[in-house]
């Protein structure tokens, strides 16, 4: 048996999204069932419509930053009842059996084609999994996370991917008290990433194209805002970080921005841009500095997250928009022309 739910999907990878139906499982033994309230819109969710990271499997339902309330818990669930808040993030099952599942970072998990993802993956039983633009999800308890009440619900969703992705290197590379931080873009990504920052106890610089968001940046915690346009920021601050985190999926002149790490620090790549990165090795081998990179967080550190943000009243910037401006949406982000997330508001579906 299955359960008929509303959604918006891609049917193509040149047409608009449009209202149509999906199916949901039937509620499992280990199954946690929520009506969704709200879904964040990722950037992520635009690539994959698209065919831009690939093939998609159509229809495509996007949506991995989902918050809503629990209906139904299967017979052998134990970690949440009918009313708690929950979310679901990029993922939706995994192995379970590879070392880093047993560790908690399902997120790079290791067995037969790694995570499950939230949506344009193909689930354990052979299904198609569909994401948060609907109206509700069933997913198994394991993979659910707890919001706390003090988080709205619009505001958490973001965090189920933007959240994470900047808390899980931040904590990570050791951002605190002591530490200077450089996050690289203002943007869905770099405004939860300076909050979380500031939170954590580090002096953060936003480095950004130009200086266009800096009444927002400093706003928003940053100590010291610098555009990138100018060659004196690359001369003003070299040597200056322990970390940096780029956010953007950009070709970055990466000799430059390795030159604005101190000795040991690190840059941390979270953007993916299309093309292969060129990076010069002396100013890598010259200050024995490391370039890594870091992909959204497992399902503790996900809730240790959410749990943080309770703690330290951090929240994204949010614009919430009713299901039928999502296409809209999308060309905005695209032009970079939302502070600082589109959250679709479910109940418009």
């Amino acid at each position: 048996m299955t359960t008929t739910i509303s959604a918006y999907a891609a049917t193509s990878a040149t047409s608009p999204l449009t209202k149509t139906t999906i199916e949901r499982r039937d509620v499992g033994p280990h199954d946690v069932a929520f009506d969704i309230k709200f879904a964040g819109i990722c950037h992520s969710d635009i690539h994959t419509v698209k065919s831009e990271w690939g093939p998609a499997n159509y229809p495509v339902v996007p949506g991995h930053e989902i918050a809503g309330v629990v209906t139904a818990v299967g017979s052998e669930v134990t970690k949440y009842k009918v009313g708690d808040h929950v979310g679901v993030g990029c993922f939706v099952d995994s192995c379970r059996e590879c070392d880093n599942c047993h560790a908690g970072l399902q997120q790079y998990c290791t067995g037969k084609g790694g995570n499950i993802g939230t949506y344009n993956a193909t689930g354990r039983d052979g299904t198609p999994t569909y994401g948060g633009y609907s109206t509700a999800i069933v997913v198994d308890e394991n993979y659910v996370l707890r919001i706390p009440d003090s988080i709205p619900l619009d505001k958490a969703a973001p965090l189920l991917c933007a959240g994470i992705t900047l808390y899980s290197p931040l904590r990570h590379w050791n951002a605190g008290p002591g530490k200077k931080v450089a996050i690289v873009g203002l943007g869905g990504l770099g405004h939860v990433g300076v909050k979380l920052a500031v939170a954590m106890g580090a002096e953060v610089t936003v480095l950004s194209q130009s200086l266009k968001k800096m009444e927002d940046g400093l706003r928003l915690g940053a100590h010291h805002y610098y555009a990138t346009n100018d060659p004196e920021t690359f001369r003003t601050l070299a040597g200056s970080f322990d970390l940096i985190i780029n956010t953007v999926s950009a070709n970055l002149n990466m000799g430059a921005y390795l030159n604005l790490l101190r000795a040991d620090g690190t840059l941390v790549e979270l953007g993916a841009p299309e093309k292969p990165l060129e990076v010069p090795v002396f100013p890598l081998i010259g200050m024995r500095r490391t370039l890594a990179g870091s992909l959204i967080g497992g399902i503790p550190e996900t809730q240790e997250m959410l749990d943080f943000c309770a703690e330290h009243d951090v929240t994204p910037e949010i614009e919430v928009i009713e299901a039928s401006y999502v296409n809209e949406a999308y060309e905005r982000v695209i032009a970079s022309d939302v502070r600082y997330r589109f959250v679709i508001d479910t109940a418009t579906i």
